[in-house]
């Protein structure tokens, strides 16, 4: 999971990049988009995994009831907020959206969650 954060981190950096940019009114790099796209969408789904693959160890391999800790309480909200920002980015992409803050704010939540899952964790750690 602490490559998925890390790569999410990268991810939420691009897009901070591209939004600076924009309320600059700078020109920006031609594929800083598409490169940004390129990290979000590997991103978003090595933190879907990483969340499932929590939730079958805790339950198969360490008999533990699912999401009855803090952990797994700050890793839902991370899951559900990395979820809606992926959503949002993906009605910018489509031109259905041309709200940028509420994706960025979303976005900057889903990180700092995701970084807050992660030390919740280490008390769970055999």
């Amino acid at each position: 999971m602490l490559l998925s954060i890390l790569w999410a981190m990268v991810t939420l950096r691009s897009g901070l990049a591209l939004r600076s940019a924009r309320q600059r009114k700078v020109q920006r790099p031609r594929d800083a988009r598409e490169r940004h796209l390129r990290l979000a969408k590997p991103a978003l789904a090595m933190i879907a995994v990483g969340f499932g693959a929590g939730l079958a160890s805790a339950f198969w391999l360490r008999g533990w009831e699912t999401l009855g800790t803090a952990h797994g309480f700050v890793a839902t909200a991370s899951l559900l907020l990395f979820l809606a920002t992926g959503w949002l980015g993906r009605q910018l992409e489509l031109g259905r959206s041309r709200r940028v803050d509420p994706h960025a704010l979303l976005a900057l939540a889903a990180v700092g969650t995701s970084v807050a899952a992660f030390f919740t964790g280490f008390v769970l750690l055999p």
